[in-house]
């Protein structure tokens, strides 16, 4: 059975609803943590909604905090723990998704995901596992869970837009040329990817920017408006 994830709700800036961007924290946060971006963002994106729902689980490392799932070398679970807690929470988001698009009357290239570390993680492992492809996944400071089984799994390939901080100190920076080469051998055709220079882990101006453009695009704002 799965769970319902609360969310973080911030409402279109025009009033039209045409299309959702949800935000995915990272493990020890919650979705308030991210949902300050949709202030900078709504004025380019006026018709998203942004949602930012919080994770599923109580973080142990982070008594005040949530978490998508285990994580061994930070919180003493184990490999098999982990890998449950993915399958859940794998299924959580599905569900949350699922009642997004038929709550606001949304057709999956109608809505994006953006996601920041374990939030990244959680995006490039069920977006892909997904029967319809979103408009797009953006992902920063993350990395690809299980490479080996996402040929044989995947079902759809939303484009995807990778962005690493090249002084991260928590998941390492060569992270995201391993996802972009996994991406690419399974057949995804649309694969960005940015490096911020002297960034470490986090969500850079200049890395915004760009995921704001890529998501823009694909959500089908034009260049002018």
């Amino acid at each position: 059975m799965t769970r319902a994830l609360q969310a973080e709700r911030v409402e279109p800036l025009s009033g039209d609803l045409r299309s959702a961007l949800v935000f995915l924290h990272g493990y020890g946060a919650n979705g308030a943590d991210l949902i300050g971006l949709a202030e900078p963002m709504a004025e380019h994106m006026p018709d998203t909604l942004f949602l930012a729902p919080d994770a599923p689980e109580a973080c142990a490392a982070a008594p005040m905090g949530l978490q998508w799932f285990p994580i061994p070398w930070m919180d003493g679970s184990s490999e098999e723990e982990a890998a449950q807690g993915l399958a859940r929470a794998a299924a959580d988001l599905d569900a949350f998704l699922d009642g997004l698009m038929v709550d606001e009357d949304l057709l999956p290239e109608q809505v994006a995901v953006l996601g920041f570390s374990q939030g990244a993680m959680m995006a490039l492992h069920v977006l892909p596992r997904r029967e319809d492809p979103v408009a797009a996944v953006a992902a920063f400071s993350g990395r690809l869970l299980q490479p080996d089984l996402l040929e044989d799994e995947v079902v759809s390939r939303p484009p995807v837009l990778l962005v690493h901080g090249d002084a991260d100190e928590v998941v390492a920076p060569e992270n995201l040329q391993l996802a972009a080469e996994a991406l690419q051998g399974a057949g995804w055709r649309e694969v960005y990817a940015h490096v911020d220079k002297g960034m470490g882990h986090g969500i850079a101006p200049q890395g915004l920017s760009i995921a704001l453009a890529f998501l823009r695009e694909r959500l089908g704002y034009t260049a002018g408006g």
